[in-house]
This record gives structure tokens, sequence and C-alpha cells, in this order.
């Protein structure tokens, strides 16, 4: 058996993980919640989107430089551990494989069966035992696919990444072009300038939560040593596929905005992008809509899947995390750690038997795991940012100072937000115990 890893993937797939992960279930519905926490005011809206790209958009370029100088087997964790040393390195990528990965990966292939149910005209898919079969179907199915055809897993992730793209653009172009036709935009434009002032102190919270739907920019880094010339492609994959997510996000959001008065939008809540689609395309717009959410969610599960396969591995070349001489193991077919796919698949499937357990508060209470780990991921950023400064001292000062300080900002806009979480407590509880668990497979030598 080889333990290398194949480099298999190209500049499509790299870019592909970032816009796919990011781009999910979310931003189809998220122009309400920005537009509520604006208090209807178009310009503060857009200005708020922008700046929650801030997380993104410059911690995209502090890792691309990570990735231009630091290549092994798994990006974050590498970074990690040339920063702060092994064992850091090795909690980074323990927290990431079981507080991140599994858990996001659980709840995307809910989301993507609660769509495919409500598609299918379910009167309860939120709970339904279809909607937790039909979670498992898709856990599964997603699973073999990255296990035993990883080239067709990276396929996948692009053409779903480009089939999502396809009903955003459509909102962004058509929606812009009928709202400068009909004065809707000029209209919303007007209502923002004159209410500007009026409404202080809402902008830092539409920050926080566009901040959340940009997460998941990371994922890239995950399989650098599988990239084609990975010390150029990888950063350009992290800077475009960071671009891409930014325009794709304000312009669909400017689309829906030039359809409906705002007021409207934060009315119908969820119900404005069916309403605005239906405006635009006709009354089959929403089914359609509701299949393209469905790739959408299969192709943010198919990333965060393909990332959280080799997290145990990318440990166990390190003699690192739970049974490190069976999980180093490459299959010679497939080129995958097979091993370390199907601990990964267990603890995947351990998260959706949770989720069923808080949405149907088990444990006396609900238990966000989606929550989880944003506010310690983003702390982590902060960590790595700072080595950033201090050990790149040949940059240019732009690139040493400035733009490690922007990413900076915009992972405290994250971390804000999660501290104004009421649960917070109960989180962190959860993530330092998870952690904790981790250092008993943790060895010094």
């Amino acid at each position: 058996m080889e333990q290398k890893l194949e480099k298999k993937y190209g500049l499509p797939t790299a870019i592909a993980m970032v816009v796919g992960v990011v781009i999910g279930s979310g931003v189809f519905f998220k122009a309400d919640d920005v537009l509520t926490l604006t208090n209807g005011n178009l310009i503060i809206a857009l200005l708020a989107w922008g700046l929650g790209a801030f997380s993104m958009i410059f911690g995209s370029l502090v890792f691309a430089e990570f990735a231009q100088r630091i290549e092994k087997s798994n990006g974050i964790v590498d970074y990690s551990e040339m920063a702060y040393g092994k064992r850091f390195g090795y909690l980074v990528g323990w927290f990431k494989g079981v507080l991140y990965y599994a858990p996001l990966s659980a709840i995307l292939a809910w989301v993507a069966s609660l769509y495919t149910m409500i598609l299918l005209g379910s009167e309860n898919p939120t709970n339904s035992m279809g909607t937790w079969a039909l979670s498992i179907f898709y856990m599964v199915a997603i699973y073999l696919l990255n296990t035993y055809s990883p080239i067709l897993a990276g396929k996948f992730q692009v053409s779903a990444t480009v089939i999502k793209l396809i009903p955003l653009t459509l909102v962004a172009v058509v929606g812009t072009i009928s709202g400068l036709i009909n004065q809707m935009t000029a209209t919303n434009f007007a209502n923002a300038a004159s209410s500007i002032g009026s409404s202080s102190g809402t902008l830092a919270s539409a920050v926080v939560a566009t901040a959340f739907a940009y997460e998941g920019w990371i994922t890239a880094v995950t399989i650098n040593s599988e990239i084609r010339d990975s010390k150029k492609n990888l950063p350009k994959a992290l800077i475009f596929g960071a671009l891409i997510v930014f325009a794709v996000y304000v312009l669909y959001f400017l689309g829906v905005a030039s359809v409906l008065p705002t007021q409207d939008i934060i009315a119908q809540g969820d119900q404005a992008v069916t309403t605005a689609t239906t405006q635009l395309f006709g009354s089959a717009a929403s089914v359609i809509l509701t299949v393209f959410v469905i790739v959408s969610c299969l192709g943010t599960l198919n990333g965060l899947v393909l990332s959280c396969i080799r997290i145990p591995y990318s440990l166990a070349i390190r003699n690192q995390g739970p049974f490190p001489k069976a999980m180093v193991k490459v299959s010679e077919k497939s080129g995958i750690p097979s091993n370390s796919a199907i601990f990964s698949a267990a603890l995947s499937f351990g998260y959706v038997a949770l989720w069923y357990a808080s949405l149907n508060e088990l444990f006396g209470r609900y238990i966000g795991l989606d929550e989880i780990p944003i506010v310690l991921i983003y702390a982590l950023y902060i960590f790595l940012y700072v080595w950033y400064i201090r050990t790149f001292k040949d940059l240019s000062f732009v690139k040493r100072f400035v733009v490690p300080v922007c990413a900076m900002v915009g992972a405290l806009i994250i971390v804000y937000g999660g501290i104004t979480n009421p649960s917070i407590g109960f989180y962190l509880i959860i993530s330092v115990a998870v952690i904790a668990l981790g250092m008993l497979f943790y060895r010094e030598s």
C-alpha cells in the first residue's frame, strides 16, 4: 500500500471547493435576514455584505501565502504545526475532523433531505422519518463516491458548483435589469439614502449575519497535497474562489432587492425569494429553485466529506490520532485512505443521530451543532494571522501587516457574533471537552 496521496485535482476542483462549500442553501434565503437587521435599508445591507466578506477575502490572501510556502498533507494542520508546534497542530486537526467537518456534513445531509421532502410535498419535512432516512442515504452516497471514485467526486464538486451558480446568476442579472426598467432599484436606493443615520447600530448585527454566510472557504486547503502544482494553484483557488463568492452574494442580493420593495422582502421572510423568482420566471420557478437548492446542498456536502475524509489521514502520517497505522494506509485502487474515510463516516453518522436528538430535544434542550465550530475556528485563524505577521518578514508592508490585520477584523466580527449567542458557554464546554478527549490519542514522539 502506498502511503502518499496522488496529485489528482486541478485548479477547477480547488476553486469549486471554495465556491461550492461556501455557497450552500443559506444564500438563497439570507436576503430577508440582512434587510431585517438593517431596518430595510438597501445601502446599509449592501455595505454589510461587503464588510462581511472581510474574513473570507483577506483570510484567503493570508492562507494563499501559507500555501505558497508550506505543503505537507493538510493545509491548516501543516500551518498550525509549523506556527505553534506539533501538539497545537494535532489539536487543530482533531478539532477540524471531530467538531467541524463531521457535524457540518451531517447537517448538510439533513438540509438536502429537507428540501427534497419539500419538493415531494411532505407535510412535516423538518422532522419526518423520510427526511432522516434520506439524510442517511445522501451521506452514504457521498461517502461512497469520495472513497471509491475521488476523480468523479471532484467532477461532481465542479458540476454542482456550476449548477448552483445558474439560479443565482439569473436572479442577479434578470432581477437587476428588471429593477432598472421598472424603477424598483432606484426606489429602494432612494428610500435607503433618505433613512441613513436613523437606525444606528444595525450595521454591526447585519455584518455578523453575513459573516456566517461566508464560512467554509478554508476547505480547499485540506486537499493541498493532492492538487497538481499546489503552490501555484491553491493560492489561485483561494483568491479567485473568495472573489467569486463575494461577487455572487452581492449581485444576487441586489437582484432580489431589485424585484421587490425591501419592506416586502422583510415581511415575506424566506418566501421572498420564491416570490421574486416567480415574478421573474413564472410559477414553475419555485419548483426549479428547490431542485437547484438540493443540488447546492449536495455540492456543499460533497466538499465537506471530501475534506473530512482526509483529516484522520493527515494526523496518522504524523503517528497521531486513533489507530494511526490503519488510518495511514492508502488504497492502491482509488488513491484514498479508506480507513480514514470509514472513521470519518462513522463520525458523520454519529452527528446525524445527535442532530436528530437535538431537534427532538431528547437531551432536554436544543443543541446547535452548526454553531459549535464557528467561534473556535475563527479564534484559531487569529493566532495564525499573528504568526504570519511575526514570521514573514520578507513581505511588503501591505502584505505583512495590512492584509492580516484586515483578516483579523473579519475574524473578530464572527467571534463577536458567537460571543453574543446566549448559549456560547454551553457550546464552549462541549468543544473543550471534545478537544480534551483528543489528547488521549496524542503521542509525544
